[in-house]
């Protein structure tokens, strides 16, 4: 199996985090709808499942904003932390020329991954986006499994077959104040 960097992988995992699509709409209204769910905080846990660096254990937080430009899409800043170790990670995800494309980190030009294409599936309850990096070619699936939360599956394809390779679990938090004492 190809090696697979955890900072490429992570920023897939940045994708995953867009739930809350529209019942009956139009697919491009659900859509629409299910990247702009994305605004908001968002955290949890994930593990390499396969490869060189199985059973590794992470931790990601992320803040998603939709394109100000009325464009269907995506942005997700923050990082993912292994022990002591944080890597910062950047995604964007747009509607361009009839498809959805983006970067993770600089692309695969650089040290990241390329969005290729995409699709929102099963009512808007899932995204499936294709992935590449030179030879490396896969897809990221994140499913809503409740209202405030997604897992998500990062899956490269191997000889003729797709092999996950990371399971994350990612949840809404609230970023209201409690409060403070005077």
């Amino acid at each position: 199996m190809k090696f697979v960097s955890f900072s490429a992988v992570s920023m897939i995992l940045a994708a995953a985090a867009a739930v809350i699509p529209a019942a009956g709409a139009s697919a491009a209204e659900r859509d629409k709808k299910f990247f702009e769910s994305v605004e908001g905080n968002w955290t949890g846990p994930g593990e390499i499942v396969a490869g060189k660096y199985k059973g590794t254990k992470f931790n990601c937080t992320f803040e998603g904003t939709t394109p100000g430009n009325k464009k269907t899409g995506m942005t997700l800043d923050g990082g993912c932390r292994v022990g002591v170790f944080n890597q910062k990670m950047r995604a964007s995800i747009e509607h361009k020329a009839g498809r959805y494309q983006g970067t993770f980190l600089d692309g695969a030009e650089g040290k990241g991954l390329d969005i290729i294409s995409g699709n929102v599936v099963e009512s808007g309850q899932k995204v499936v986006l294709a992935i590449n990096r030179k030879q490396l070619n896969g897809i990221m699936q994140a499913k809503l499994a409740g209202e405030n939360t997604m897992n998500v599956t990062v899956s490269v394809r191997v000889d003729k077959q797709l092999v996950p390779v990371i399971g994350m679990s990612l949840k809404r938090v609230d970023t209201t104040a409690v409060g403070s004492i005077d």
